[in-house]
């Protein structure tokens, strides 16, 4: 800490070697060359500062997007919604972009300024003792522009708050945006509206620019204000100092003033530093709060514990992430029966969602759930998995309740294909696997109870074909079945499917469910007996089912074999169901 201070020493010696009055009697070529080898020893220090300042500013990012990431991935919404003291929105997958990216860098920021505005800080205190000691009048009047930015600050605090929110949702809406065009190119060229989405493009650009630009100036003026500040305050002090030399000259020698105005650079250095510090504490507030409201209610402290991360150490070699297994099913907790009782969520500002369902489900059967678009099928699965969070009811696995479905419901216990199933830009096998150390044997076993092996047949690379944005090199019914061997290598004692077959024809479709039957119907010739629960209008399906809820406006109307519900009528209006 004391490098920088020496610079000032031999600079007085210099000066008072030249009026005569130095106290070491080095000439002065060797109080420069002195100054000269300090100098390249400072750049040395600050080289090596800024290789750990750099890694450490990479490690505050990467934990605060990976504890952001982890939180998002652990809630139990199907959606993210965002939760502040204005209102309730989803955030769609662009608009998150602004978080891990300008909120991430920003809290980078304020936390990597910490130790720069300490270590600055620390040293201004060593700069005022020598200031003091060279002439304590003088001293005083350098603590006047720390008086005027504490009253900025807590006056403009508002308005930097303001600005900086303002800024960053205008940027949220422009990523969000972004994300929703590259998602829909095909739906916006069909729908022949180009113009119209570049026009609603440019605008938000626009709204999104005059937000940057009052945040910046207002920073900019800001900024200009404290050192304006210091400077003025630097300048009462050359006066006062003039004027010290003038009327009592052996007060303050040639030498000393040298070294009071080279310690003074570093005092007023630190001030102007803070002033930029306390405005930047202020969005650095911001970007908490927002990337707090993102984790559904959780605390800042989420953002900054403590987790794990897989960087390389400092010989460059690259760390070893734990391999991914599934976790091993205990037998004693194989599915005998599932039982809901009472469930209930009804969708915020709605009446739409289920109420009050109840059902039980034994161990290797079919339930299929069925009714009308709107009935409440898909709510039900979602609720039941957790992906919603149910407002009453219980869920019972074996008799014992079941207190988190979303961290519960998941493999070995079950595993879930919605409506739409989500493929990602990698190969077959990685699809499938998503991380899980299975060989090709098993592979194979799940893709051919998916009906996949023909088209796998096809494909030239086999299990490493690339299957595109979303899967889009594979058909419909092909994604399906692709996210069905998913499930299936994975082995759960719950299947459960929303409307699985939708875009099979006919003779795939009872291929797969004849396949799957025959571990439902065969338990002693198979070690895995799955259980069913499925979404479908089906004939076939619904002709096989053990059971058949049907929905009506959330509320379950029938419940039955397929011949107690049809042939006996126990539907009011045939129309509650299309088949």
């Amino acid at each position: 800490m004391g490098l920088p201070a020496l610079p000032g020493l031999i600079i007085r010696e210099f000066f008072n070697s030249l009026t005569n009055e130095s106290q070491f009697g080095l000439t002065p070529l060797a109080l420069i060359a002195l100054l000269l080898a300090l100098n390249l020893g400072h750049i040395a220090v600050i080289f090596a500062g800024r290789i750990t300042k750099t890694q450490h500013r990479f490690i505050i990012r990467s934990l605060l997007r990976n504890n952001l990431l982890d939180r998002l991935f652990k809630n139990p919404s199907a959606q993210i919604i965002l939760d502040n003291q204005e209102t309730e929105k989803t955030v769609s997958q662009g608009e998150i972009i602004s978080y891990f990216r300008d909120d991430a860098e920003q809290i980078e920021d304020g936390v990597a300024w910490i130790s720069e505005v300490s270590g600055e800080g620390i040293f201004a205190v060593f700069c005022l003792v020598i200031l003091l000691n060279i002439n304590v009048q003088m001293t005083l009047f350098v603590f006047l522009p720390v008086v005027g930015m504490v009253i900025i600050i807590q006056r403009a605090e508002t308005k930097i708050k303001k600005y900086r929110r303002a800024s960053r949702k205008a940027t949220e809406k422009v990523t969000g945006i972004l994300g929703e065009i590259f998602g829909s190119v095909q739906a916006i060229k069909v729908a022949g509206a180009e113009n119209n989405v570049l026009d609603y493009f440019r605008n938000l650009n626009d709204q999104r620019r005059q937000a940057m630009i009052k945040d910046s100036l207002f920073n900019a003026i800001l900024n200009s204000a404290f050192q304006n500040m210091v400077n003025l305050g630097t300048g009462i002090i050359m006066l006062l100092a003039s004027s010290l030399m003038q009327s009592n000259v052996g007060q303050l020698t040639v030498g000393d003033f040298a070294l009071f105005v080279y310690n003074l650079a570093f005092v007023t250095s630190f001030f102007t530093s803070l002033g930029s510090f306390m405005a930047l504490y202020k969005h650095t507030e911001v970007s908490f709060e927002r990337m707090a409201g993102l984790l559904s209610g959780a605390s800042a402290y989420t953002l900054v514990t403590d987790n794990p991360l897989y960087l390389n150490d400092l010989n460059g070699q690259k760390k070893v992430l734990p391999s991914v297994e599934q976790p091993v099913q205990n037998k004693n907790n194989n599915l005998q029966s599932l039982r809901v009782s009472n469930l209930t969520y009804i969708y915020p500002g709605t009446n739409q969602g289920i109420t009050d369902i109840s059902l039980e489900i034994e161990r290797g059967s079919l339930t299929v759930i069925t009714g009308q678009i709107g009935s409440g099928k898909t709510t039900l699965l979602r609720v039941l998995l957790g992906l919603l969070p149910k407002q009453s009811g219980e869920i019972y696995w074996n008799g014992n309740i079941v207190e988190v479905p979303a961290s519960f419901f998941i493999p070995p216990c079950s595993a879930y294909t919605p409506q739409i199933p989500q493929l990602f830009s990698y190969t077959l096998r990685e699809n499938i696997l998503l991380g899980l150390s299975k060989d090709d044997h098993d592979i194979a076993t799940a893709l051919n109870m998916a009906v996949f092996e023909q088209d796998l047949v096809t494909m030239n690379e086999s299990l490493e074909t690339l299957v595109g944005s979303k899967g889009v090199r594979l058909s419909g019914g092909q994604i399906q079945r692709v996210a069905a061997a998913r499930m299936f290598v994975r082995q759960p004692e719950l299947l459960v499917f929303d409307d699985l077959s939708s875009a099979l024809d006919v003779e795939t479709e009872l291929a797969l469910w004849s396949r799957i039957f025959v571990n439902t119907k065969e338990p002693e010739k198979n070690p895995w007996t799955p259980t069913c629960l499925v979404v479908s209008h089906r004939p076939s399906v619904l002709r096989r089912a053990d059971q058949i809820i049907v929905m009506k406006a959330g509320r379950v109307q029938a419940q039955g074999k397929f011949d107690d519900i049809f042939s006996q009528r126990l539907l009011s209006n045939p129309q509650d169901i299309s088949i």
